[in-house]
């Protein structure tokens, strides 16, 4: 992408790649799976061009950033310490957080656990979920889909990267920015075919992605869902706790996200745990992908929420 600035930083014991774009206030992108600081590129030079000093990072296991190996290394406190070590490094006090897919459930606990360092949140596609007391998401999905579903599938170690070695990074790429990345999927059938990209990826879109995935291999973007059973014991002592900074919050109502039991109902009563929530906007006919398929209409909805506390800076 024309412009923007690559840096690396040291923090938290590993190095952090980032790309920065723009000067004043900083907004700190932080993206899901599997994507990597390029998720963003349909904001990154709108943002700096409002007046925003855009910071993207590959987190962990991602891109030009270390991976260290073992899940063990991909909880929550590894990842929203890192980010607190690149905000010292790059000394910035406070920051506006966007965050998408695992990025959102990042920037969930990023509030919760250092709400002095953020300004308001923007999260796109992963409602907030308060600890729950019966176990972790994994055993909670578990329970409710018989180890059908993909978080479930994907603790089984070696097996899956085998199988999407099989079927190719451009292959399992095209399926997931597909959308047909079933939550309960047959294995056996779900890459059969050569999927075409939808019209906000291109095809240079995703040989860029299949370049990024050839420096560390899928392992530790999975070690994410692997790492979710010790995120939730090491969590406890943030049990009851709410969501203390402003926020928005877009879904798509295509996005399986929203379409899962008892998801509405979920983000019905989000401001329970997120006394500060502003707004929630559903986009209609959108997917789970909103920042590239709905650029245009994110944009507009995060920087008009974000603007509305520069005076306050």
């Amino acid at each position: 992408m024309e412009g923007v600035v690559h840096r690396t930083v040291c923090t938290n014991g590993i190095l952090i790649h980032f790309v920065e774009m723009g000067s004043g206030p900083v907004v700190l992108f932080l993206h899901g799976f599997p994507e990597g600081w390029f998720g963003w590129r349909k904001q990154i030079p709108v943002f700096a061009k409002a007046g925003f000093r855009a910071i993207a990072p590959d987190m962990r296991g991602y891109g030009d950033s270390s991976a260290p190996e073992g899940a063990n290394n991909y909880t929550y406190l590894h990842i929203v310490g890192d980010l607190i070590g690149l905000l010292d490094a790059l000394k910035v006090e406070k920051a506006f957080v966007v965050g998408h897919d695992w990025g959102a459930m990042v920037s969930w606990q990023l509030v919760i656990f250092r709400p002095d360092r953020v300004i308001a949140l923007a999260n796109l596609s992963v409602y907030y979920s308060p600890r729950n007391p019966n176990g972790s998401m994994v055993t909670l999905m578990r329970k409710y889909s018989g180890g059908k579903h993909y978080m479930c599938k994907f603790q089984l170690a070696g097996e899956v990267e085998a199988r999407i070695h099989k079927v190719t990074y451009d292959g399992f790429l095209r399926h997931v920015f597909s959308q047909k990345f079933d939550p309960m999927p047959d294995w056996s059938k779900a890459f059969e075919e050569k999927g075409a990209l939808p019209e906000w990826v291109s095809e240079e879109d995703l040989a860029y992605y299949v370049s990024e995935f050839q420096k560390h291999g899928f392992t530790p973007a999975i070690n994410y869902y692997r790492s979710l059973d010790l995120s939730w014991e090491l969590t406890a002592a943030w049990a009851n706790s709410k969501v203390m900074v402003p926020t928005i919050f877009m879904i798509g109502d295509k996005d399986l996200a929203f379409i899962f039991p008892n998801a509405k109902d979920h983000i019905e009563g989000m401001s329970k745990h997120v006394p500060h929530l502003k707004k929630t906007i559903i986009l209609e006919d959108a997917g789970h992908f909103l920042q590239a398929e709905r650029a245009e209409s994110v944009n507009d909805h995060i920087l008009q929420f974000f603007k509305s506390f520069q005076l306050e800076i």
